[in-house]
This record gives C-alpha cells, structure tokens and sequence, in this order.
C-alpha cells in the first residue's frame, strides 16, 4: 500500500495536470477569438490581400481550430511554445527572463506581507473584539476595498510626483546599480504588500480563531494554563497548517496580482509582457504567458495543500 504523502501527491499531481489541460484548451480558444487579424497586426493596414493571405498561411492561421490547438499542445508538450507573430523569436526564449522579473517582484512583496501580515491577524485573533481587534479589521477592510492599480496611481502621485522620492516607472537595465533596482521596486513591492496584507490578514484571523474554538483549547483553560501557554502549546501548532496554506495562497495571488501592477508601473515582467502581446496580437506568445501563469499558480496551490498534510497528519486519514 502507497504511503499516504505519496497518494495524495498523486491525486493531487493528477487533478493538477487536469486543471492544467482544461486551463491550455480555454487559453488556446480565448486567444483564438480574440478580435483583430493577427497576420494585419503583423504587416499594418497597408499589407494586400494576397500578402496577408500568404502570411496567414505560413502563420497556420488557416488551419482548423481543432489542429491548431492539438499542433500547439504535443509542442507544449515537448516544451516547444512556438514561435513569437511579434519578434519571431521562441516564446520560451522570451518568457523565462520575464518570469524571473515577476517572481523577483512577488517574492519581494511576500518577504514583507506575511510576515506582518500573519503576525497582524494571529494578534487580532488573541485580541478578539478589542479596539486593536476592530482597529485591525477596519484596516483590512479599508484596504481590500481600493483596487490594485488605484493603490499603484496614489503611491505615484505621492511618493513619485510629489516628494519625487522614487522613479513613477520601474525601468531598468543591465548597467543599473542595486541602489537603482531597489529604489525601482520599491513602489509596486509596496503596492502588491497593500493589496495582499488585507487577504492574508482576514484568512489568519479566521484560522486562529477556528483553532481557539476548538474543545481541547476549551479543556486546556479548564486545566488553568495561562492564556500565553495554551496560545503557544496549543493553538499554534495546530493554526500551523492553515497558515502555511494561506502563505502559499498568499504567494499564488501574488504572482496573478503582478499582472496589473506591471502595468502601471511598466515593470518588465511576464504581465507586462503578456498585454503588451494581447495589444500585438501575438497569440503565441499570448498563449505562452497564460501557460506559465496557469502552471505557476497550479503548482503553488498543490504545495498549500501538501504542506498542510505534512504538518497536519489528521488530514492524511481517509474520510469516513
């Protein structure tokens, strides 16, 4: 008989690769339809008919959707992402030094967030119902109200504009010093810390108090432990495996969230690179952001949920 660990990776690894198949065959269509002439885009209003006709052609535009898409998935399958319409360089070639960039910028963020941010919610979970449990909250709410590109546009108005602080765009090149890299992260890390604290924050504070309710906290009161004992014997070890599911979740959201702060602040990572080839009607390389985003996301989902069995042996057992 398998070892528990090792069936649930490969139920999970399974469903993952399900996810993964669904989410290429959505990606591949949406893309599909997306309005525009590609092969117009490529050659501008002035190319002829028969010119674009010849391109389309070459393209495999003209190809039933049913083939284009399986001629895309055995490629993707043997780690061919096709060829980018724009530049007519591999996409993989394009992608992997972008993905450095917006892992580089969501690691960033998560090295602050959460830490602060589950710090923030196991207190407002001990101090339930107090003014700095309220205090807490209402932050949080206040924060997951304003939208992610509004906290990018505040931040540039005050720190860029007005003091002049830090640089309103994040650019960059190969000659720049550290002091100059850091001084250009350091608006959309603080942005994506804003947008993510408030999430994390909440789920924290949910999970901690879930445990405390629990009966054998109820029966370690009873006993007269001290409330830091029954906090730190108790409650957080078993608060442990939600925790660390919401810190992958946390990095999950993190590396989809860079999408939209790239943009504003035209930061050169992957979600920068993928509306800058929704504009081009660059399919594949369209195509190949969402893979990556899909994969990425994926991965961090089964590693949430593969640390909480690890540290929670309980959600090994089979349910009755």
């Amino acid at each position: 008989m398998a070892h528990p660990l090792l069936s649930f990776a490969m139920r999970r690894g399974g469903s993952g690769l399900v996810s993964l198949l669904l989410v290429s065959l959505l990606v591949f269509v949406g893309t599909a339809l997306l309005p525009g002439d590609a092969a117009q885009s490529i050659l501008g209003q002035n190319a002829t008919p028969e010119t674009l006709a010849a391109l389309r052609q070459q393209l495999g535009l003209n190809e039933p959707l049913p083939v284009r898409y399986w001629n895309w998935l055995v490629g993707l399958a043997q780690g061919d992402m096709g060829t980018s319409f724009s530049s007519g360089r591999a996409v993989a070639d394009l992608l992997w030094p972008r993905l450095r960039a917006s892992m580089t910028l969501a690691l960033a963020a998560a090295v602050i967030a959460l830490p602060l941010a589950i710090s923030l919610g196991i207190l407002s979970a001990l101090k339930r119902d107090s003014f700095l449990d309220r205090a807490i909250s209402f932050l949080s709410m206040w924060l997951v109200s304003i939208p992610a590109f509004l906290t990018g546009y505040i931040l540039i108005n005050i720190f860029a504009i007005r003091l002049g602080w830090f640089p309103s765009l994040s650019i960059s090149h190969g000659s720049a010093s550290f002091m100059d890299w850091i001084n250009a992260l350091v608006l959309p890390v603080t942005t994506l810390v804003f947008v993510t604290i408030a999430h994390t924050m909440r789920l924290t504070r949910t999970a901690v108090l879930s445990v405390m309710a629990s009966d054998y906290i109820l029966m370690a009161e009873i006993k007269g432990l001290s409330p830091r004992r029954v906090t730190l014997t108790h409650a957080l070890p078993n608060a442990l495996s939600p925790i660390l599911s919401i810190s992958m979740l946390t990095v999950a959201y993190l590396m989809v969230g860079v999408v939209v702060i790239e943009t504003v602040f035209n930061y050169a990572g992957l979600g920068k690179l993928m509306v800058d080839a929704v504009s081009y009607r660059d399919l594949p390389l369209v195509q190949g952001c969402a893979v990556v985003f899909s994969l990425v996301f994926v991965s961090l989902n089964f590693a949430a949920d593969f640390l909480s069995v690890l540290v929670n042996p309980r959600l090994r057992e089979p349910k009755e």
